[in-house]
């Protein structure tokens, strides 16, 4: 696998992340973790594996009649490294997530980066571990049923 395919392999896992919570896709959420562990800046601790990861997504976010989120998860600023040699990458980028309801104006509700590592495993890319730093918290009473503020970085 050259460096162009490993690339390509790892920002699509980070797009279809990002896909999956949107569409309140939990199972493909933790089929996307199965094999990595999750931390958050603020957070105690780690989870740790798909069904953990995907159960924690399951209980936190509101999902809506219509079978979504009703959000719009982006992903920019991918800093991608990638070492073919070892089979390891790591990318670092910026997540701004919108959201849109019946009772809430289309706006700007969570803001941060994600510290993501990868593996190759038998030739597939697979995320190891994300690291979560929260940066600016808004409205978010119709995307989540736990209190975000509280989990905010405080790095800048």
């Amino acid at each position: 696998m050259n460096s162009w395919d490993s690339y390509h392999a790892v920002t699509t896992l980070l797009y279809r992340y990002a896909e999956a919570i949107d569409l309140a896709d939990f199972d493909t959420i933790g089929e996307l973790f199965t094999h990595a562990t999750m931390t958050n800046e603020g957070y105690p601790g780690e989870i740790r594996g798909g069904e953990a990861i995907g159960a924690l997504y399951r209980t936190s976010n509101r999902v809506h009649p219509n079978g979504t989120l009703m959000t719009r998860h982006v992903t920019t600023n991918a800093i991608v490294e990638i070492d073919d040699v070892s089979g390891s990458g790591t990318v670092r980028s910026y997540f701004t997530v919108l959201q849109c309801t019946p009772t809430l104006p289309l706006q700007v509700i969570v803001a941060g980066r994600y510290h993501d590592r990868f593996e190759r495993v038998a030739g597939v890319w697979r995320f190891a571990h994300r690291h979560v730093l929260l940066e600016a918290v808004g409205d978010v009473h119709e995307h989540l049923l736990i209190d975000l503020a509280s989990l905010r970085s405080d790095e800048r």
